[in-house]
C-alpha cells in the first residue's frame, strides 16, 4: 500500500466536511475510547472514507489489531531547538525495528503530559526512520508550535525531509486561545513547499 498516494488523493472537502480523520487517539495513549470502538464508530457510525488512530508514542494498539482497517499512524512528541512539537508519522511497518527506539518505554510515556514533554527524540533522525520504515512525516497542529517565524521553522523541517502538515484541523480546547499562525498561512506555505496537506480533529474522547 502506498500510504503516500493515498493520503495525497484525499481531496480538501473530505476533511473539512469529517470524511476523513487522521487523527485519533485511543486508550492505548490518553485517549477515552478503546481501540476497536474507535474502529466501529468509524466504521458504522462516522462512516469515514478513510481514518488514523494515532496515539502518542506507540504504534502497539495496531500490534495488538493488526486486521484494523485505519491507517497505521502514530504521533510523535519530539524538540527541534526551542521548539516542542508534534510529528505524526502514517503507514510506517508497525514492525520495522529502527522505529523501536522512538517509542515509549512504558504507558506514562504515551499519556503523562510532563513525560512526554521532556521526552528527547532527534527530528531529523526520527524523520529518516519514519522514511525507512516506509511512511511519512506530517507536522501536527502547526498554529500551536511556538515558533517565532513559523515559516522559516516549517523550511527546517522541510530541510530534513518532511513530507507534510496539518492545514484541516479544528483546533479544539486550549489550542483555540494559542495560535501563533492561522490555517490560511499553513495552507500557503503548504503550498509554496509542496508539502502533502492532512487533517483531522486530534480526537481524545469517547465519541468520534
Amino acid at each position: 500500500m502506498n500510504y503516500k498516494k493515498l493520503i495525497e488523493s484525499i481531496e480538501k472537502e473530505d476533511f473539512i466536511n469529517n470524511r476523513v480523520n487522521l487523527h485519533i487517539h485511543s486508550q492505548y495513549s490518553d485517549g477515552e475510547a478503546s481501540f476497536n470502538s474507535i474502529e466501529n464508530q468509524a466504521a458504522n457510525i462516522k462512516k469515514y472514507k478513510l481514518y488514523s488512530i494515532t496515539d502518542h508514542n506507540t504504534i502497539q494498539g495496531y500490534i495488538d489489531n493488526p486486521d484494523t482497517t485505519a491507517i497505521p499512524g502514530v504521533e510523535f512528541d519530539v524538540w527541534y531547538k526551542y521548539i516542542f512539537l508534534h510529528l505524526l508519522a502514517y503507514g510506517i511497518d508497525v514492525n520495522n525495528k529502527d522505529m523501536q527506539k522512538f517509542y515509549a518505554k512504558d504507558k506514562r510515556g504515551t499519556e503523562m503530559d510532563i513525560v512526554r514533554f521532556f521526552a528527547r527524540r532527534n527530528l531529523a533522525d526520527l524523520i529518516n526512520s519514519i522514511h525507512k520504515a516506509g511512511g511519512i512525516a506530517v507536522l501536527a497542529h502547526p498554529c500551536c508550535c511556538w515558533a517565532l517565524n513559523l515559516e522559516d521553522f516549517i523550511k527546517d523541517l522541510v530541510d530534513m525531509g518532511l513530507d507534510g502538515i496539518e492545514v484541516y484541523y479544528p483546533y479544539p480546547r486550549w489550542r483555540k486561545y494559542i495560535k501563533f499562525s492561522s490555517p490560511e498561512d499553513i495552507e500557503r506555505i503548504a503550498d509554496k513547499y509542496n508539502l502533502t496537506k492532512t487533517g483531522g480533529t486530534d480526537c481524545h474522547a469517547t465519541k468520534l
